[in-house]
């Protein structure tokens, strides 16, 4: 109940179409009450005393009730899909809202495809829910006591059929909702799956055919699409168990009225229309039934939705964004104090330990260090995408929570480790930067990055890089972000092994080129030397701790990991050069 209440908020602007809805379907039902009592009057009354003047007049009414009920059952179905489908985008766009306040580390508690099924394929369960289930929810109790009052008014000696099997038929169908119920969450962390395979296959699909893995990954896709059927068909043979129980109860009701109705129909206890109006209360009475196990059959899958959908919304936000605080980075001096970090806290050791850093304005810094060191980690707490977990850390002087968020990463540039392009033109994505960016300046951040040695081969800025950048190289996507990047106008720009996918040769144009900008911090992880060696600083890291700081000259000097990765680089480079002489 606490996720419906949460959830019913989402309804603003709506609820006036659910009031009118509501309303309408109490008129529909009381019509359809009516027409019985009607149909009574005709048999017992017109046609027993050869009345015709009342047959008509009160066949007229039935139709004008009929009438009423028909259009009230139209205008319900008309405002009840205005009211769910609204909902439904109001709920979608506050869910899709909040993932945007999220911080990496609240990113990191859902796979993404969970986030897309909760965001498509949950929100659209509550909304057919809504639009299928409201009618009978608010129709079915209504109709089921009124029918029960009214075939007890006709006959209570006759109603005693219902009170038998009545009872019967609510304990089969509640044993069903019971047993259905929990299988709806399983069936929804079964499509969760099945996303998840087909994002990762549909992602990865370039590198498929280069393997020749079709036959593996349609056969894992196989095994998760037939996980899914098995628990679907699991699910839905259990809850369609109430139509034939429904079936039975009306076939036993419908001969146990028949056989006593005929043998007090034979007496004279009551007349030919009583039991046929009786007869149509029993259908009605039936039905009632029927449509409140079909609805909490439905509401069950809607809730188990609602609840999906209400986890992703109360989620807190591992980070607070500070909206009030700083709205500007002074310079680009970056400074880390004692700082410790590690991404779960119920983690038992530190990704990063103890560290102590200095970055000067304007400097260039290189990071080095072996895979699992600690590089990426340490970087990403500059712009807060993660907070450190100890220490503090510190830009343009100030510690990095005292920022309104959003201020800080616009003075803190990250050309991130995995590159990431959108659908549209070169145009599109690097006005990812810069918005307002003019050609001349977007131009100029081409020639930086070294993206005009291709642009025009593959179409100018309007050139479109299909799905995810997917027309271009590697290389070439990370000269593309690296211009995205330096549009932005970052203090502190932040390389994350950004230029790994390019030669040698580019490499050192692009280092020359971000050389000659000024007032800006440029951090750059590598895997090269010599990406970093010209840089003012660089620092080692080892196992998440700082091992050694100092220049090119000062490492090789006195630095046993520097001087490993420098010489067997050399030594690599030379032995290439070499065999490409001979």
């Amino acid at each position: 109940m606490d996720d419906l209440r949460y959830v019913s908020r989402y309804m603003r602007g709506h609820r006036l179409e659910m009031l009118g809805a509501a309303t309408l379907i109490f008129l529909e039902t009381v019509c359809e009450l009516v027409i019985p009592f009607l149909m009574a009057r005709i048999v017992d009354v017109g046609i027993a005393e050869k009345n015709l003047a009342l047959v008509f007049a009160t066949g007229r009414q039935m139709l004008v009730v009929a009438v009423i009920a028909g259009v009230c059952g139209f205008a319900y179905s008309r405002l009840s899909a205005q009211a769910a489908m609204g909902f439904g985008a109001n709920l979608r766009d506050a869910e899709y809202a909040h993932l945007q306040d999220y911080s990496f580390a609240n990113l990191d508690e859902f796979e993404s495809s969970s986030l897309v099924t909760r965001l498509t394929t949950d929100i659209t369960v509550i909304q057919n829910a809504f639009v299928m289930g409201v009618r009978p929810l608010l129709r079915s109790p209504v109709m089921l006591i009124a029918g029960l009052v009214l075939a007890c008014a006709m006959s209570a000696r006759l109603a005693v059929v219902f009170f038998v099997i009545i009872p019967l038929l609510a304990v089969a169908l509640g044993l069903i909702v019971c047993h259905v119920a929990p299988l709806y969450a399983v069936l929804q962390q079964a499509m969760d799956r099945l996303n998840q395979t087909l994002q990762e296959d549909l992602v990865a699909i370039r590198a498929i055919k280069a393997y020749v893995r079709e036959g593996h990954v349609e056969k894992r896709f196989e095994a998760v699409n037939a996980d899914l059927a098995d628990t679907a068909t699991h699910t839905f043979s259990g809850a369609v168990l109430n139509m034939p129980v429904f079936q039975t109860a009306m076939a036993l009701a419908n001969v146990g009225l028949l056989w006593f109705g005929g043998l007090m129909v034979a007496k004279g206890q009551i007349g030919v229309g009583t039991l046929t109006g009786f007869m149509s209360y029993v259908l009605l009475i039936m039905n009632s039934l029927n449509m409140i196990s079909s609805v909490f059959l439905l509401l069950a899958r809607a809730i188990t939705s609602i609840g999906r959908v209400c986890q992703v919304l109360r989620e807190e936000p591992s980070m607070d964004p500070n909206p009030g605080g700083l709205r500007q980075v002074a310079d680009g001096s970056v400074e880390f104090r004692d700082v410790s970090f590690k991404y779960n806290p119920d983690a038992k050791a530190n990704v990063l330990e103890h560290v102590s850093l200095r970055f000067s304005p304007g400097s260039t810094v290189g990071i080095l260090g072996g895979t699992g060191s600690g590089k990426t980690s340490l970087v990403q707490l500059i712009p807060r995408l993660y907070d450190a977990t100890e220490g503090q850390v510190l830009v343009g002087g100030r510690e990095v929570r005292n920022y309104d968020v959003h201020a800080l990463r616009a003075g803190v540039g990250m050309v991130l480790q995995k590159n990431v392009l959108f659908s549209g033109t070169v145009r599109d994505n690097l006005r990812w930067g810069n918005p307002d960016a003019t050609d001349e300046q977007i131009l100029a951040a081409c020639h930086v990055a070294c993206v005009d040695e291709f642009l025009d081969r593959i179409g100018g800025l309007d050139a479109d890089l299909g799905h995810g950048g997917g027309n271009v190289s590697g290389g070439q996507k990370q000269r593309l972000c690296i211009a995205r990047t330096l549009l932005s106008d970052p203090k502190v720009i932040v390389f994350d092994d950004s230029t790994s996918a390019v030669d040698t040769a580019t490499d050192a144009r692009i280092r020359a080129g971000l050389a000659r900008l000024t007032g800006v911090t440029k951090v750059i992880i590598a895997q090269r030397v010599s990406s970093v060696m010209d840089a003012d600083q660089i620092v080692i890291l080892d196992d998440g701790r700082v091992h050694a700081t100092g220049t090119h000259a000062e490492l090789l000097a006195s630095d046993p990991i520097y001087q490993e990765l420098y010489y067997s680089q050399t030594a690599t480079a030379t032995e290439g050069d070499a065999n490409g002489a001979e």
